[in-house]
């Protein structure tokens, strides 16, 4: 093959002979090396011509090396591991190191070597230029290491390169991809010394505080972008869409997509999914589904964001239809896919297809199981009361069960009855995981449903000697395109007097209707009319009445609760619907709940 090009190519004639054999090596990376086999010929074309250290054959042979996943290779001719000491050659520039840094950054496996090779660079005594320091800097994002990204960041000051936008954007993202809230502050801080802010440092900032779960400061900082005037791009509109996501923001998300229609921003496939993922996590499953069915092409992420969104949905038979359609499209199923579909089958009762798809992953694509998808099988067997056969199926596991597994388990026993089972494998869970405060809330939760008072007090005891709390239930809710948060017996908002009167009367009104107080659902060793109290205090409830006082009759009331909703909240939710004439969309932990009429679409399996 080689030899047919060279016979074929077309030079002026007298070329001096190394020019002529660095033309040819030139032309056949540039466009005739697509394998590792034609790779290898040409590199002994190049120690054949002695060109091994020409400036132009390494560099476009290290760049084609990385263009065909080879890179390694390529490393190893120019840095051969039998080298013992440092020869500097002239032909070894910031442009070829900088074309190894830059492949070794992209690689999932080998992002260290890209710092290797930036230490190898100064020790050869060449400088890094403005191009060099985004590529390390990207290199220390992917393997989180805040040491060592900031000692890159001295590098940069030092070499004079702080007031580069781009290094400045790179460097933001560096630190918000490195030790939560720790990096963050560093990245806060050269955001705010930033010289000059152009739409790539608004949106890596953006997208650290998406990164970190502050989704409200991160719709707060895309306004004060558009007040100063920048325009955001296609990056930028992800990390939005994805905080509205969290949020459960539908009418933010809404105005999103139509500020996308109306600047014109390019609809890629990864906007495209975002949208997608925003609308179904939002509670417009619908919407999500037609975007999903107008796109042009479609990726596995694509077919995975409705699959998910159905699931959460509790449209679990859609979920199923669309995972099959995926496959009869020739699309092949990843491990997200199949942690869909089975989530989908876990949400609905479908405990048979859920068996159906786990056993097919290995058998018909060739796919291991992970933890992951042995957590859907518990969940799945769990929820449908399965939960002896859900513990004999831990028990089978090819790999030590992780704490939400067990966690799933001891829930499904409070819920069935299964208290003595559930309370040894919580005591079991507290000695292997005895700061996580879950633990202790789940076994006190247990003492509760026995009636021992005693024992659920030494429990939370035993959680206060630790410095443990019980995460408080919250639940948020967006009116006039803002986000409020209620907590349990809340009392901060400016209308919190109204809020609690109209609580009462939405008490009165449901129980005229039929509602009974679910106390069981109070875990304390109170009176019942205290434990109706406290059932009326719960943060859906709070933010509900807030809905019911601040928007039109008639419209849907949309909430989001951070824990699983409770039984009482969900049998009062229904009633509330169907005596105030609303819909009411309910996103808690683990799924939607559309109540409407007095029903929900969940009937009453969750």
């Amino acid at each position: 093959m080689i030899k047919s090009i060279l016979n074929n190519l077309q030079l002026p004639p007298n070329t001096p002979k190394t020019r002529l054999a660095e033309q040819t090596i030139l032309t056949l990376l540039q466009s005739h090396c697509n394998t590792f086999t034609k790779l290898t010929q040409i590199h002994t074309l190049i120690l054949k011509n002695g060109l091994q250290n020409n400036p132009l054959v390494l560099t476009k042979f290290t760049s084609t090396s990385s263009n065909i996943n080879a890179i390694h290779y390529a490393s190893s001719f120019l840095f051969p591991s039998h080298q013992t000491q440092i020869t500097p050659l002239p032909s070894y520039d910031a442009f070829l190191f900088n074309t190894l840094i830059r492949a070794f950054s992209q690689t999932n496996d080998s992002k260290s070597k890209a710092l290797v090779f930036y230490k190898t660079m100064l020790c050869y005594g060449v400088l890094p230029n403005k191009f060099t320091f985004p590529f390390v800097l990207k290199a220390c994002a992917g393997i989180g290491n805040l040491r060592l990204g900031k000692l890159v960041h001295g590098c940069v000051v030092k070499f004079g390169f702080e007031e580069d936008v781009h290094v400045m954007n790179t460097l933001i993202h560096m630190y918000c991809c490195c030790e939560g809230d720790i990096g963050f502050e560093f990245a806060h801080k050269v955001f705010d010394d930033s010289p000059k802010l152009d739409t790539v440092t608004w949106s890596a900032m953006i997208g650290g505080y998406v990164r970190l779960g502050r989704s409200a400061r991160a719709v707060g900082l895309f306004r004060e972008m558009q007040v100063m005037g920048v325009c955001p791009d296609e990056i930028t509109m992800v990390s939005v869409l994805s905080a509205c996501a969290d949020l459960g923001a539908l009418e933010l998300g809404k105005w999103v997509e139509s500020y996308i229609e109306r600047k014109n921003i390019s609809k890629s496939v990864e906007l495209c999914n975002a949208l997608i993922d925003m609308f179904a996590k939002c509670g417009n499953v619908d919407k999500a589904i037609k975007l999903f069915r107008q796109m042009e092409s479609r990726t596995i992420v694509s077919w995975t964001s409705v699959i998910v969104g159905l699931a959460m949905h509790g449209r679990g038979v859609d979920a199923v239809s669309i995972f099959d359609e995926m496959v009869e499209n020739g699309i092949t199923p990843d491990d997200v896919a199949f942690v869909g579909v089975l989530s989908a089958c876990s949400h609905s009762g479908l405990v048979d297809k859920g068996r159906y798809y786990f056993n097919s992953m290995e058998k018909n694509f060739s796919i291991v199981p992970k933890i992951e998808h042995y957590g859907c099988m518990v969940d799945l067997l769990c929820r449908g009361g399965f939960v002896k056969e859900a513990f004999e199926f831990v028990q089978k596991m090819p790999f030590e069960p992780n704490q939400i597994i067990w966690r799933t388990i001891i829930t499904a026993c409070n819920t069935t009855g299964e208290l003595k089972l559930g309370e040894s494998i919580s005591k079991e869970l507290i000695k292997s995981e005895p700061m996580h405060e879950s633990n202790y809330v789940l076994l006190s939760n247990i003492y509760a449903k026995l009636r021992r008072w005693e024992k659920k007090t030494k429990v939370r005891e035993m959680m206060d000697m630790r410095g443990m709390k019980k995460v408080p239930g919250s639940t948020m809710i967006e009116v006039n395109n803002e986000m409020y948060e209620f907590v349990a017996g809340d009392k901060s908002h400016d209308q919190y007097k109204e809020i609690y009167e109209m609580v009462d009367e939405m008490g009165r009104e449901i129980k005229r209707a039929g509602y009974v107080p679910t106390t069981s659902q109070v875990l304390l060793d109170i009176d019942e009319e205290d434990k109706e109290d406290a059932l009326y205090r719960h943060s859906e409830k709070l933010a509900i009445a807030f809905a019911l006082l601040n928007t039109p009759p008639g419209t849907s009331i949309r909430i989001v609760k951070n824990l699983r909703v409770c039984e009482d909240c969900h049998s009062a939710t229904k009633f509330i619907s169907k005596v105030y004439n609303r819909e009411i969309i309910v996103r808690d932990r683990n799924r939607f709940h559309h109540f409407k009429n007095g029903l929900c679409s969940c009937k009453d399996f969750w």
